[in-house]
């Protein structure tokens, strides 16, 4: 007798700037899954959602979403505390990997080269004088210079800055998005995706994604088709190929992740792979990194989608 299918609940929504990338990606998923025979239900991330997961039981949560409470661990402690599996990483290496300076500093002691960074929090500035802390920036980083938020994804609130009179305005967009900006120094070179995937046999990287985009890499550009040119695999040498890939199940395994990845890197003209962050919870959409890997790879996204439920069922 074939056995009944899984049911599984995706998580998308929520109430982060990303929202609608997540109710994107979690529509694709569901979309893939179905076509692969499982029964999926979508829930947004609401005062609904816990009545409705104890009334629904599902076999399995597939949490899709971007931002804080769905990449910090917080849903899924939340799902955990009901007594339902959720595909993907567990609550306490979620936050270790959401905060971007630890998963620096965790991916650096593994051994792979990643840019020069500080962490500045927002009250440092009330507390030193924004123009003293801005002043010594430049100066111990060098410029160009990268500001990001310490926690968040999807480009917001990230800054290039190639001048030093750009840096207020650049801490001022950070602080829109996260109270402590992380500034490391800006590598030049080809910016690189490489997801990993792990369907019960250990993690695998898929095929490196090249991005190249007519500007910077922002949100814009990221999940609006048109500003931004994807090559699939990446134009890089044999060599530094397998080295994407090496550094992005590293970067996987140091973390201590699970089931799906994905890592940003850039690689500089001399070919050095510089480490820059991990998603635990990658976009789905028909623009995202991952599903256009994992098509390179002559996978069917369904088939993958129903054998990473199938594995995390399993283990």
């Amino acid at each position: 007798m074939t056995p009944p299918s899984p049911r599984v609940a995706v998580l998308a929504g929520g109430l982060s700037h990303e929202r609608d990338v997540s109710l994107r990606s979690g529509r694709r998923v569901a979309e893939a899954l179905r076509s692969a025979g499982i029964e999926v239900s979508v829930h947004d991330v609401d005062a609904d959602l816990v009545p409705a997961l104890t009334q629904l039981r599902p076999d399995l949560v597939w949490p899709l979403l971007h931002g804080a409470s769905g990449e910090d661990g917080s849903v899924r402690d939340v799902i955990r505390l009901l007594g339902i599996p959720v595909l993907g990483t567990d609550p306490r290496a979620s936050r270790v990997a959401w905060s971007k300076p630890v998963s620096k500093t965790v991916v650096a002691r593994a051994g792979v080269a990643t840019p020069d960074f500080v962490t500045l929090p927002q009250s440092l500035f009330h507390e030193l004088g924004a123009t003293q802390v801005l002043g010594l920036l430049d100066g111990r980083l060098g410029l160009p210079l990268v500001v990001k938020p310490s926690r968040g994804g999807s480009a917001l609130g990230v800054s290039l800055v190639t001048t030093h009179d750009e840096l207020p305005r650049a801490m001022v967009d950070c602080f829109s998005y996260s109270d402590t900006a992380l500034v490391e120094r800006a590598v030049a070179g080809t910016e690189v995706a490489v997801s990993v995937v792990d369907t019960g046999d250990g993690p695998r990287a898929l095929p490196p994604v090249e991005i190249v985009t007519d500007g910077p890499y922002d949100y814009d550009a990221r999940y609006n088709p048109g500003r931004t040119e994807y090559f699939t695999p990446a134009r890089l040498s044999a060599s530094v190929a397998v080295r994407v890939g090496e550094v992005a199940v590293i970067a996987h395994e140091a973390l201590g992740l699970s089931r799906i990845s994905r890592t940003d890197m850039i690689v500089d003209a001399a070919g050095e792979v510089w480490f820059l962050e991990v998603n635990t919870a990658p976009g789905m959409t028909e623009t995202s990194l991952l599903p256009q890997s994992a098509e390179a790879a002559g996978h069917n996204l369904g088939e993958l989608y129903r054998s990473l439920v199938l594995a995390s069922l399993s283990s």
